[in-house]
């Protein structure tokens, strides 16, 4: 099981770090690399091309091609991760408006723990021994979002 979590330039790694530690929560080993749709596509070519790979997480800002440019090289899951630069919005549209044959999976902008999740998500549909921590997670995510007070509703 390998997830490979791709950045467009090293000033984003610290959202890639952010989907590592939750893979990791999870068991699920994953590599981070810099490459650049744009500046370095032969590096991800040859990332994209990796067999062991079961998803990849690709963030990127402005023009945002780096998860479109991995799905079109690739038939594995592929994450899309918008992430904001000024308004946030041309790397969000970029990221969601794939033309057809090209899926990304898209979350919100800068949102990794939920790349992460939708990541451990599509591996347990291979490892279903993920599961019950993805269970777990869930179970005590609605836990610290109930309401306090007296009588809180279940």
């Amino acid at each position: 099981m390998k997830v490979t979590i791709v950045v467009g330039s090293r000033s984003d790694l610290e959202h890639a770090e952010k989907v590592r530690a939750r893979l990791e929560s999870f068991g699920v080993p994953a590599d981070v690399h810099v490459a650049s749709a744009h500046r370095t596509p032969e590096r991800v070519d040859r990332l994209a091309a990796d067999p062991e790979v079961d998803v990849f997480i690709a963030m990127a800002g402005l023009s945002a091609a780096l998860p479109g440019t991995i799905a079109a090289r690739t038939l594995k899951p592929v994450i899309g991760v918008p992430l904001h630069r000024g308004l946030g919005l041309d790397s969000l549209l970029s990221v969601v408006q794939m033309p057809p044959g090209v899926p990304v999976a898209a979350v919100g902008l800068d949102a990794s723990e939920n790349a992460a999740l939708l990541a451990v998500s599509i591996l347990a549909l291979k490892y279903p021994s993920l599961e019950p921590s993805l269970v777990a997670y869930r179970a005590k995510w609605r836990e610290e979002a109930a309401p306090l007070g007296p009588n809180p509703v279940p």
